[in-house]
């Protein structure tokens, strides 16, 4: 691929979906969006650094592994020294813009770092019909019961938390198209570079079905079920109760809305995307920050695993000169996103990372970091894990013990087989598996690193 300087992008657009899982994408009657299969690149064997939205995003804006960058479950903000992509961007003469449905994308955490403007689509929406919006927030946010109950939410003079909760339950990806569409054309005018990153919320809980919150079934006992099943899921019920898991069958139920929120957007999407590439000198990239969790390995919801539901992301690129298309089946981490774009707009600091290459900043590595549910979490889910990916299996450290797991295949709709555990110090991958001095080396320092950096946040 050509990273000269002549094949500088005009405009970089980096499109997000929020919690989008890989076998979302693959899976059914196929991807269903034509311009972006037929125009670009395909990684089938990414992975994000981390499963949920803070220290995945933060990992796309930095190109480092958690706790590199700091803003994980347990530290919650990015660190200061922290060089983004937007600032990169911005060196490289690039306008930079945030437009985003997710609030932790924003300020909230640091990572509007290096953006010349942050654009909250709850503020471009007229705001109207947000009681449905407060009943869900009031039944799932301890801190902002209190807001709906105060003076202000009584005079519906709402605070802007509380408003950006409506993203829950409408759809707002078009409105982001239309104005990321207004920003590319001033900047056209001006013969100007912009830098774009849009996060697209539909895909994240509870998965929009369709353009206003809508429950499956025309049946309200199942919906009632359905609803059940949710509150649990956003409440981290399993974390704080004995045997509290929801049941197989109703996470496969809330699963399929994903699937369901993925076909809503994907022809809208695909024509965006078709309408600010093709015959244009914009580089287009779509990808998920991470993938949803729904009971891989009895897990629910994505703050504290590292199943490949969790950390398998589908990842598209669209060049803006070369415009080839094709499909990149090598093991790779969706972090080095931050390199292959920096290089792309003229940055060369990057020794060696790319995400075309295929060598050791390659091997996908990931981190998790227990979630502290109101001071309720059990005992047992309060530990940290390190995994990483080598010769089609995956090794995974907790509590001071590996375990292993093949690689899910999921082309072939495999489910994700469990962590098996060795017994205590038998068994050490790093020397009994891995046998190349290089790559050992490198998960080593890798696995000091957060060692260290675990042994400071630890309870």
């Amino acid at each position: 691929m050509d990273n000269t300087p002549a094949s500088k992008p005009n405009h970089i657009v980096f499109i997000v979906a929020d919690s989008l899982r890989y076998d979302s994408v693959y899976s059914g009657d196929g991807v269903g969006a034509n311009y972006l299969e037929e125009n670009a690149i395909q990684f089938l064997n990414a992975s994000s650094p981390a499963c949920w939205t803070l220290p995945s995003t933060a990992s796309l804006f930095t190109g480092c592994l958690p706790h590199e960058h700091k803003a994980t479950t347990q530290t919650r903000a990015l660190k200061d020294s922290a060089l983004t992509l937007a600032q990169v961007l911005k060196q490289q003469g690039y306008s930079t813009y945030q437009l985003s449905s997710n609030i932790a994308t924003t300020e909230i955490f640091g990572l509007h770092k290096g953006f010349d403007k942050v654009i909250k689509t709850w503020d471009l929406a007229e705001q109207k019909g947000l009681k449905i919006s407060q009943l869900f927030v009031l039944l799932g946010k301890r801190r902002i019961r209190k807001k709906l109950f105060s003076q202000d939410a009584i005079k519906e003079s709402l605070s802007s938390d509380i408003r950006a909760g409506s993203v829950w339950f409408r759809s707002y990806y078009q409105i982001i198209f239309d104005h990321a569409r207004t920003i590319m054309a001033e900047h056209d005018k001006k013969n100007e570079k912009a830098f774009l990153f849009l996060n697209l919320m539909e895909t994240h809980f509870p998965y929009h079905i369709d353009h206003a919150f809508s429950l499956s079934s025309s049946n309200p006992f199942k919906n009632i079920s359905e609803l059940k099943t949710m509150f649990n899921i956003v409440n981290q019920t399993f974390l704080t109760k004995e045997n509290s898991l929801p049941p197989q069958k109703a996470l496969k139920k809330v699963k399929s809305r994903q699937r369901k929120s993925w076909e809503l957007i994907r022809q809208d999407l695909d024509e965006f995307i078709r309408s600010i590439h093709e015959d244009k000198n914009n580089l287009v990239v779509f990808t998920s920050d991470h993938g949803e969790n729904f009971g891989d390995q009895n897990w629910v919801y994505h703050f504290s695993n590292v199943t490949d539901a969790c950390t398998r992301v589908p990842i598209f690129w669209l060049d803006n000169d070369t415009h080839q298309s094709g499909v990149k089946n090598h093991l790779t981490s969706s972090r080095l996103l931050f390199h292959s774009l920096a290089k792309k707009a003229g940055y060369d600091q990057l020794n060696g990372q790319d995400l075309f290459a295929e060598n050791i900043f390659s091997i996908p590595i990931s981190q998790s970091y227990w979630y502290n549910n109101h001071g309720k979490t059990l005992d047992k889910y309060k530990y940290n894990q390190f995994c990483f990916h080598y010769n089609g299996t995956r090794y995974l450290k907790k509590n001071g013990s590996w375990a292993s797991a093949p690689t899910t295949q999921y082309d072939d709709n495999g489910v994700e087989e469990s962590f098996k555990s060795y017994d205590q110090g038998s068994i050490d991958p790093l020397i009994d598996f891995v046998d190349d001095t290089e790559v050992r080396n490198y998960i080593s320092k890798h696995l000091k690193e957060y060692s260290e950096f675990e042994s400071k946040i630890k309870r």
